[in-house]
């Protein structure tokens, strides 16, 4: 009985300051924790882009002294004193633009004790827009799904799509082509939805299906040209563990690629990437537009087969003016040789990498803790390393800024839970940089927030539509057939 009067008594302390706006430090921090940084988030020898909005964060001991926080470029120096170190955006601009290429020098003193580290701040910007979608960490429901747009140069948000403007529709996460603005789509799913394709400032609704596919089309990309979009077609089964780890699995039970023209409406497939005895998924296309880049893995009896299953990275050649897959298709990087499975390729605008994820088997990653990013040279066909990126926990769905130089991924680091979207830079010789976490206003922000932000895409400018609009096109326009 005194153990359960303690706890109601420490709940109703805990709801008391909360109440009245204090802050509680309810988040567990050291060793063996999600939080072992001396700071949070951890922007410790980080290299940030010269155009990214302030990084706030907090010390993570609340016992430690009233730490002093000093930082320097050259001639502008800036001081803080407390556990949070919460900039105004001026000065947080001021002092980015003395740094540029170069080092912000911090120096953290508590109680007497001094720790030194540096912020490098590159001159290369990074796209000023991210699209991606807030869902709660489900396995087979949704609610209160939204697509968001950042703006990363500060902490704007818009709402681009969102239930209260559907009915709660599901809604598959935003993608832009080579991170243009100007061109996109996600999908709206169920009664009255479709492929909403933004091409050139216009909306259309699009049934991305004909009587001989799979299914509508699942995963894909959009061409440079705008014309084309490249997908699978997929029988996807979700499943839930009853032992170990990983709660769930997703898998395929058959999948093609075809090729969708925008231009016509009418779909195209392929004998060589239709075959019943083999799966082929996730197709993008090349930096030039003129090959695709897709996964493939023998056809077995799933489940059964699941953890045999290993996806290899494939290449097919791809004419612009037909919008045919050719052939042969080429083996960039092979599932079983590696003893393991890739998914989600992603070419870099630039034509130079290509990034993808690895993880032990099959085809969807996102709840593998094994899963890390794999950056191939496209000039070599090496794999460049990445130890400096991946983490204890599933990194993927990445993107690509519009320069090639920046990508973004989400990462389950940490909490094992929630994804969040992580930052690094891309080097000539293929050096990568330690990422950095979305900067937010609110230093805890993360701490308290029970959604994944899902498949983060750069964007080089605004999308130029709102849920709003997202709402019309959803209720009124009716969705275009293709045959």
């Amino acid at each position: 009985m005194r153990r359960i009067d303690t706890l109601l008594a420490s709940a109703l302390a805990l709801l008391l300051l909360v109440s009245c706006g204090g802050r509680a430090d309810v988040r567990p921090w050291g060793p063996f924790t999600d939080r072992t940084s001396m700071i949070f988030p951890d922007y410790q020898d980080v290299t940030i882009p010269c155009n990214i909005a302030p990084l706030n964060f907090y010390y993570t001991d609340p016992t430690f002294p009233r730490p002093v926080t000093v930082f320097s470029c050259g001639p502008v120096s800036v001081t803080f004193r407390g556990r949070e170190v919460v900039w105004k955006e001026s000065v947080w601009k001021e002092l980015l633009a003395a740094a540029a290429g170069s080092d912000i020098d911090v120096a953290s003193t508590r109680g007497g004790d001094s720790v030194h580290w540096k912020i490098h701040v590159s001159a290369e910007r990074i796209d000023p827009y991210l699209t991606y979608r807030l869902i709660e960490p489900g396995f087979e429901v949704w609610d209160d799904l939204e697509i968001v747009e950042r703006h990363l140069e500060g902490f704007e948000t818009r709402i681009i799509s969102d239930w209260r403007h559907t009915q709660n529709k599901c809604m598959n996460c935003h993608i832009h082509a080579q991170g243009r603005g100007d061109l996109s789509m996600f999908y709206l799913r169920g009664a009255g939805g479709g492929a909403i394709l933004n091409r050139d400032g216009a909306l259309r609704k699009l049934t991305l299906r004909d009587s001989t596919m799979i299914s509508s089309t699942v995963y894909g990309e959009i061409h440079p040209s705008g014309r084309w979009g490249v997908f699978s077609t997929n029988t996807i089964i979700p499943a839930m563990h009853s032992a170990g780890d990983i709660r769930m699995e997703v898998f395929d039970r058959e999948s093609d690629l075809c090729v969708a023209d925008f231009d016509g409406n009418r779909m195209l497939s392929f004998p060589g990437t239709a075959r019943k005895d083999m799966f082929e998924t996730f197709p993008v296309f090349s930096a030039d537009g003129n090959a695709v880049y897709y996964c493939s893995a023998p056809a077995g009896l799933l489940p059964a087969d699941l953890e045999r299953t290993r996806y290899s990275l494939l290449r097919i050649p791809f004419d612009p003016e037909s919008g045919t897959l050719g052939s042969p298709a080429d083996t960039l990087w092979s599932g079983p040789a590696h003893d393991a499975s890739a998914c989600h390729p992603k070419a870099s605008p630039d034509g130079r990498w290509l990034l993808f994820t690895v993880a032990d088997y099959g085809t969807f990653p996102i709840n593998h803790a094994e899963c890390d990013l794999a950056l191939m040279d496209l000039r070599t066909g090496g794999l460049m390393p990445m130890d400096a990126v991946n983490a204890d926990k599933s990194d993927t769905y990445h993107s690509w800024s519009s320069d090639g130089k920046w990508f973004v991924f989400a990462s389950k680091r940490g909490d094992g839970f929630f994804g969040k979207p992580y930052f690094s830079h891309v080097s000539p010789d293929g050096s990568v940089t330690k990422p950095f976490l979305l900067p937010q206003r609110d230093p805890h922000f993360y701490d308290h927030m029970l959604r994944s932000f899902n498949v983060p895409d750069l964007g080089n400018a605004p999308v130029g539509f709102d849920a709003a609009e997202i709402g019309r096109v959803w209720k009124d326009v009716p969705a275009e057939p293709f045959d």
